[in-house]
């Protein structure tokens, strides 16, 4: 029995978060690739579905693996402009040539287009407002900027 295919999803800008990113540690080569630390050290979120602030002390622990692909796995804090705390757990992946990623880690301005930059970021907030990010899937597209990076968080429909 053939059954109708489930629904198509869609995609709708939430926010976009503009983190602030400290001087990337590097803890050189292990078996899996090359392990950055890099601290979270502020920021905002706007949008038509959240507003508010990036705390301090979040991180983002890069693996720049053995074929040049970066996995991004970063942890911080938003407070909504409510006050209410929302933790962020986002984890993506960046794919590029060898030669932006090189411009990438000098710290030079290269076009988002010039490279793949996707994650998927899960929100838990408490029960209230912002309950509706508990229940809800998202994926992002990221940029770097001078001061960080730019994360357009779109909601899955």
């Amino acid at each position: 029995m053939d059954a109708p295919l489930p629904a198509t999803p869609g995609l709708e800008f939430a926010f976009l978060i503009r983190a602030e990113i400290g001087e990337a540690l590097n803890a050189g080569p292990s078996p899996s690739g090359e392990r950055l630390h890099i601290p979270i050290t502020g920021g905002t979120v706007s949008g038509p579905m959240l507003n508010g602030r990036i705390i301090p002390g979040g991180s983002d622990w890069p693996l720049i693996r053995q074929d040049g692909a970066s996995q991004i796995s970063a942890r911080y804090t938003i407070i909504a402009d409510d006050g209410a705390p929302i933790y962020v757990r986002n984890d993506g992946l960046r794919v590029s040539s060898p030669e932006i990623l090189a411009r990438l880690r000098a710290g030079e301005a290269v076009d988002p287009a010039d490279y793949d930059f996707r994650s998927t970021p899960c929100f838990e907030a408490p029960v209230g407002p912002h309950d509706w990010l508990n229940q809800t899937i998202f994926i992002a597209s990221l940029g770097r900027t001078e001061a960080g990076v730019l994360i357009s968080v779109y909601r899955v429909t």
